[in-house]
């Protein structure tokens, strides 16, 4: 029995992981597409405060897209504030988590300037230069320094460190 456990535990853990490389290439090209975006929406409908903070972060990363393509102004601002809620949340668990201080970058990089969620950005950055040589993950590097190359919040020297 404790055999079966531990096959669910590896089978679960190593879908998750795929799921998240997954994610990880993808979440760059949903910012441009409203397919993407509602294809993360129905892929996160499970995720909640006791799923991964990574995932939240997502999954709140995935909100405010939908309040960026959103036809009403009402979801907009409902979509938006929820997923920054949920950005906070994931923030608040793992604070030293380089994927979600990424998340939260990008998406207060991109969002307009007059709902004034861009308190972090240099928080973030930081945070990213200082940690980014520690990042174990070939495919989370490489999203990583895919943002940094083309974030206008950071300048030729900084982008040095990522070439």
């Amino acid at each position: 029995m404790k055999n079966i456990f531990i096959l669910l535990f590896f089978i679960s853990f190593f879908g998750n992981a795929q799921d998240l490389k997954e994610i990880r290439a993808q979440y760059p090209k949903a910012v441009e597409s409203t397919e993407i975006t509602a294809k993360f929406d129905g892929e996160f409908s499970n995720v909640d405060s006791s799923s991964k903070p990574t995932l939240l972060a997502y999954k709140g990363a995935v909100l405010t897209l939908k309040a960026k393509f959103a036809k009403k102004k009402s979801d907009k601002i409902d979509f938006f504030k929820e997923g920054v809620s949920l950005i906070e949340s994931a923030v608040k668990a793992e604070p030293s988590d380089i994927e979600i201080r990424y998340i939260r970058m990008s998406v207060q990089e991109n969002s307009p300037r007059f709902l004034g969620y861009h308190k972090n950005i240099e928080e973030d950055k930081e945070f990213i230069l200082k940690n980014y040589p520690n990042v174990s993950s070939k495919e989370l590097k490489m999203v990583i320094k895919d943002f940094v190359m083309n974030s206008e919040n950071f300048n030729e020297s900084e982008n040095s460190a990522f070439k």
